[in-house]
């Protein structure tokens, strides 16, 4: 089995970059599920993974916000992990992407959400620490002192959250040869579970919007997302 390396590193890069962004730095939304599964997937040359992971997902966590001392899941790392593994998986087996890697991707690796919120939780006491510092710092006059401890908060995130993101890259490679001695009715098993995970990610991102007609929308939200799927595997289907 040959692992490629330069993926691995460009998914740990991106991986700790969005980190940063999501947390300390520019915060235009690059972080979202569906921009940083996306672009994972133009780095790992699989578009259609992180394309479809990062919708689903995007969805998924679509009514999480972090707001005053409530931190959600992570949901950067559970795209950029899971987008990363999907990437890896598919190059191992050599059979591009499918609807069943993305299934498998999104069970094995969607639960990092929750290991980048403890992440999070302690890097919070981190950055705190070194805010008063740095305000001690600036009080003191001593500004670039006072900078250099601002941006010794950010470095944690980029090397912990790529670090992971690399992990999950690193594994793909390892699980793609175990995906191909999966019996065939398991993995066209997997594939249909796509679209009904998918439906039900439209679901949840309708009913939590609080809207009048909150379950209307899920309904056809759910609808949607899954017609639009079938349609997708459908015409996969002719195509091969």
């Amino acid at each position: 089995m040959n692992v490629g390396w330069t993926q691995v590193a460009l998914a740990g890069i991106w991986g700790g970059l969005v980190a940063v962004e999501r947390k300390a730095f520019l915060q235009a939304m690059f972080s979202r599920p569906l921009v940083a599964a996306t672009v994972m997937g133009v780095l790992l040359n699989d578009v259609p993974s992180g394309l479809f992971i990062g919708m689903l997902l995007e969805l998924f966590h679509l009514g999480t916000a972090n707001l005053g001392a409530s931190l959600p899941d992570n949901d950067t790392l559970s795209a950029t992990g899971t987008s990363a593994a999907a990437a890896t998986m598919a190059a191992a087996t050599g059979a591009g992407s499918t609807p069943a890697l993305w299934s498998i991707s999104i069970l094995l690796f969607v639960g990092l959400g929750r290991v980048g919120q403890v992440v999070d939780r302690g890097l919070e006491r981190y950055s705190s620490r070194l805010a008063r510092k740095a305000l001690a710092s600036a009080e003191a006059g001593q500004l670039t002192r006072a900078m250099q401890q601002n941006l010794w908060g950010m470095w944690p995130h980029f090397v912990l959250f790529g670090m992971i993101t690399a992990a999950c890259a690193l594994a793909g490679f390892f699980l793609g040869p175990q995906l191909e001695r999966l019996p065939l009715p398991a993995l066209r098993g997997l594939a249909w579970a796509y679209p009904a995970m998918a439906s039900v990610a439209a679901s949840i991102a309708a009913r939590g919007s609080h809207a009048r007609r909150a379950a209307l929308y899920a309904g056809l939200g759910a609808g949607a997302v899954t017609l639009a799927v079938v349609v997708y595997l459908y015409l996969l289907r002719e195509g091969g």
